[in-house]
């Protein structure tokens, strides 16, 4: 991973782009709001799976990331304490989702 993800991922809560923890993550997936999950490796297996169901669920193509970062990392970069995120602008989803991918392969 890179800070270019966290950097991205704070402009999107800054843009009020982001929707924070399991309830707000839950109902922008349901209303087809989201454009991306974005779940902490601390969250829960349970939550994980949840959220992976919620994003395939009825045709629903909406990706999920697990990034390596803990919820304290997450939370300094967006301001508010969740392990679930999700994005609900379209540019800034891409944006992510490309960075992620980018320090993964740096990463390895």
């Amino acid at each position: 991973m890179n800070d270019k993800f966290l950097s991205l991922l704070g402009m999107a809560r800054r843009s009020g782009n982001l929707c924070l923890g399991h309830d707000a993550a839950v109902s922008s997936v349901v209303k087809s709001k989201a454009q991306l999950c974005v779940i902490s490796c601390e969250g829960s297996d349970r939550l994980k799976k949840e959220m992976a169901h919620a994003c395939s669920f009825e045709g629903k193509n909406i990706p999920v990331i697990i990034v390596s970062y803990t919820i304290t990392e997450l939370s300094k970069a967006i301001g508010s304490k969740a392990a679930v995120i999700t994005v609900t602008d379209e540019g800034f989803a891409k944006a992510l989702v490309k960075r992620y991918e980018e320090g993964r392969k740096t990463a390895d």
